[in-house]
């Protein structure tokens, strides 16, 4: 089942244009280029929709497997120490490479921050994100399939974190930074 979920997995990137914008073995993200689907106004600054935005993956099959009690200070800081190195070769890239002119604001969408208050909301925001809530264009019966995606891919991919994502009870956020402060934490 693994191989069939991995062949879809395949098949959708393709067909949504996400693609490695690193080579690393250790990379952690893939990338698209997209459009900013609605007004997004964080902190007095706005991103209009249609805005050249560049949206982050996970690559999954980078990510370390959660330990089987769940995540630990030790998974923690390798994720931490291969997210950091992966921002800034994604930094290099919107300084030099023709391809990502224009692009105003990095994007994200993660079924990993389920509150406000919560640890990952909070390391999102130490990582110079903003954390909004995600609203998809069909609604929650939208939001629904995506979130099935996610629970598939996370089955195929880290089992373990199945433990605290219930298909049913997943909300999604977005993460936003604009490019300028991308750059200067960055680059």
């Amino acid at each position: 089942m693994k191989r069939v979920i991995c062949a879809f997995d395949g098949f959708m990137r393709r067909q949504e244009g996400v693609f490695e914008f690193e080579d690393d073995p250790c990379g952690m993200l893939r990338g698209q280029f997209s459009r900013a689907s609605r007004d997004l106004d964080i902190a007095g600054r706005r991103i209009a929709a249609g805005s050249p935005v560049f949206y982050l993956h996970i690559w999954n099959e980078h990510l370390p497997a959660l330990p089987r009690d769940g995540a630990d200070l030790a998974w923690a800081v390798n994720v931490y120490g291969r997210l950091i190195p992966s921002f800034r070769k994604l930094a290099r890239r919107l300084k030099i490479d023709p391809a990502y002119v224009g692009i105003e604001a990095i994007l994200g969408e993660t079924v990993l921050v389920q509150s406000e208050t919560g640890s990952i909301n909070k390391l999102f925001v130490h990582l110079g994100f903003s954390v909004v809530p995600y609203r998809n264009p069909l609604g929650r019966f939208g939001e629904f399939w995506e979130n099935f995606y996610s629970w598939w891919i996370i089955w195929a991919f880290n089992q373990t974190s199945l433990r605290s994502h219930h298909l049913l009870r997943m909300r999604r956020s977005q993460i936003v930074i604009f490019r300028e402060d991308f750059l200067r934490r960055y680059g």
